[in-house]
C-alpha cells in the first residue's frame, strides 16, 4: 500500500458516519450488510449513506456483492490488514518485542 493509499483510508475512517459503518461492517462479518440495512442501523438516510459506502470503497475499506436488487457489503479486511501493516511497517525499529504487546492485542492474544 502507497502512502496516497493510505491517506486515502485514513481520511475515509476520519468522518463519523463512515467509521461507524466500518466497525458494523466488521461486526458483521462474512455476512456483511445490505446498504438499506446498514442506514437503517445507523439512523442515516439512503442517499447520504451510499456516498458514504462509495468512499469507503473507494478507499478500499469495504467491497460489495450485489443481491438482485440490493448491494450487500463488507469490510475488506485485506484492506485493512494493508492499512494496519503500512502503519506497523519497520515498528519499534527492528526490536519485535517492543511491539508484541501492541501486536498481541490487535490478534486478541493475552
Amino acid at each position: 500500500m502507497d502512502k496516497y493509499a493510505v491517506l486515502e483510508a485514513l481520511s475515509a475512517l476520519s468522518q463519523e458516519t463512515r467509521l461507524d459503518v466500518f466497525r458494523l461492517l466488521v461486526r458483521a462479518g462474512p455476512v456483511g450488510l445490505c446498504a438499506g440495512e446498514i442506514a437503517e442501523r445507523l439512523g442515516v438516510v439512503q442517499n447520504t449513506m451510499s456516498t458514504n459506502l462509495q468512499v469507503l470503497h473507494r478507499a478500499g475499506l469495504v467491497r460489495s456483492a450485489r443481491e438482485g436488487r440490493s448491494i450487500r457489503y463488507f469490510a475488506d479486511l485485506d484492506g485493512m490488514g494493508d492499512l494496519l501493516g503500512f502503519l506497523m511497517k519497520d515498528c519499534c525499529g527492528g526490536r519485535p518485542e517492543i511491539c508484541q504487546p501492541l501486536l498481541d492485542g490487535l490478534t486478541g492474544r493475552a
